[in-house]
């Protein structure tokens, strides 16, 4: 009984495996085996990278803001309720890029909501 070799199919999928892993270190990026564990881990870590980095710019955008608004003589806090409260919808990545790019923009606003 002669040996099955699998052939074209399962060198493509191994052929992609090792083409996702290439960069990595050691033999992480050379066999097989080990790559296939390694890269199901780098997707793993991928997929929480993605919902750390919307917190982190969130974090920055409220830094900025909060930078700016006490440049304008409020608090962060009093702002956003101030801005609320007025009914003036912009999102805080919106008002970040305002209070760094158009200071001018920036105390318009804080005086419209105020």
């Amino acid at each position: 009984m002669a040996r099955v070799k699998r052939g074209f199919k399962a060198r493509r999928r191994r052929n992609r495996v090792l083409q996702q892993t290439e960069g990595f270190w050691g033999g992480r990026k050379n066999r097989y085996r080990q790559a296939v564990e390694v890269l199901r881990k780098s997707w793993v870590y991928a997929y929480i990278g993605r919902k750390l980095r919307k917190r982190d710019f969130r974090r920055l955008w409220i830094t900025r803001i909060n930078a700016a608004a006490r440049l304008n003589g409020l608090s962060y806090g009093k702002l956003i309720h101030s801005l609320k409260v007025a009914g003036i919808t912009l999102d805080r990545k919106v008002l970040s890029d305002i209070a760094i790019h158009d200071p001018a923009a920036f105390t318009a606003v804080v005086s419209a909501a105020s």
